[in-house]
C-alpha cells in the first residue's frame, strides 16, 4: 500500500505550509507523494507548499472537484487521501488507512474536532461520529483506493459544492465505507467570520438542497448568500 495525499488549494497561504509539514512528519515510507493542486492562487500558497516539501500542480480548471481529480490523475499511490487545506491530519493516518483496507474497507473518513473550545462547536464535533447525510463533508478527509476511485470516475465536477457528499453517496452504494474513530483537527475560521447559527443554517440549506437534487450551481449560490 502506497498513499498519495492530495490537497486542493486556492489562496491558502495561512495554513498550507503547516498542513504539508504535518502530513510529511507522519508519512513514514508509505506516502508516495504529497500533491498540492492549486486553482490559481494569488497569494503565497504555491511558494509555501513547495517550500514545505509538496509537489505543486497547477490545475487547468479551478474548483475542488476538478482540482482533486487532476491530482488523482497524477498520483502514483494505490490509495488516494484527500485533505482540505485547513485540516490537520491525524498522526496515525498511515496505519489507520492500512488497517481499514486490511479489514475490507475500500474507503473511509475520520471524525473531526474544531480548533476551538466554543461549546456550540462541540455539538458539531460529536455529530461526525456517525454516518448519514449530515456527516459527509470534506473536512473529515477522505481516503479511497485508486481502483474504486477510477470505477466511480472520480469526483463529479458539476458539483462546485457538496462534491464530497456526492462521492461518498456513490461509494456507499458500491463498497464498504469506514468512519475511523479518531479526530482530525479542522479550522474554525468559518465560524469565526460568521455566527454559529449562520453557518449551521447555511450548511443545513446546502444539505437539504443536495438531498432534493437541486442543481449544484444553485446550491452554491444559496450557500454563499448565507455566509460572509
Amino acid at each position: 500500500m502506497m498513499i498519495s495525499v492530495i490537497v486542493p488549494t486556492y489562496n491558502e497561504a495561512a495554513t498550507i505550509e503547516q498542513v504539508v509539514k504535518r502530513v510529511l512528519s507522519h508519512a513514514g515510507d508509505r506516502v508516495a507523494d504529497v500533491l498540492v493542486v492549486d486553482g490559481g492562487s494569488t497569494d503565497e500558497t504555491v511558494a509555501y507548499a513547495s517550500r514545505a516539501g509538496a509537489t505543486v500542480l497547477q490545475a487547468p480548471r479551478r474548483g475542488r472537484a476538478a482540482q482533486m481529480n487532476y491530482g488523482a490523475q497524477r498520483a502514483t499511490g494505490d490509495v488516494l487521501y484527500f485533505v482540505h487545506a485547513d485540516v490537520q491530519v491525524h498522526p496515525d493516518f498511515v496505519s489507520d488507512i492500512k488497517q481499514a483496507l486490511a479489514a475490507g474497507y475500500d474507503a473511509g473518513r475520520y471524525r473531526f474536532r474544531f480548533d476551538s473550545d466554543k461549546v456550540l462547536l462541540r455539538f458539531n464535533n460529536y455529530g461526525t461520529r456517525f454516518g448519514g447525510l449530515m456527516s459527509r463533508g470534506g473536512d473529515q478527509t477522505l481516503f479511497i483506493t485508486q481502483a474504486l476511485f477510477n470505477q466511480l470516475h472520480g469526483f463529479d465536477e458539476r458539483y462546485v459544492i457538496m462534491e464530497d457528499f456526492d462521492i461518498i453517496r456513490r461509494i456507499e452504494q458500491r463498497a464498504r465505507f469506514m468512519v475511523v474513530p479518531k479526530d482530525v483537527v479542522v479550522s474554525a475560521r468559518k465560524y469565526e467570520a460568521n455566527s454559529w447559527l449562520r453557518v449551521q443554517l447555511a450548511n443545513l440549506a446546502a444539505v437539504l438542497l443536495f438531498a432534493c437534487d437541486v442543481p449544484p450551481t444553485r446550491i452554491a449560490r444559496t450557500y454563499r448568500t448565507l455566509l460572509k
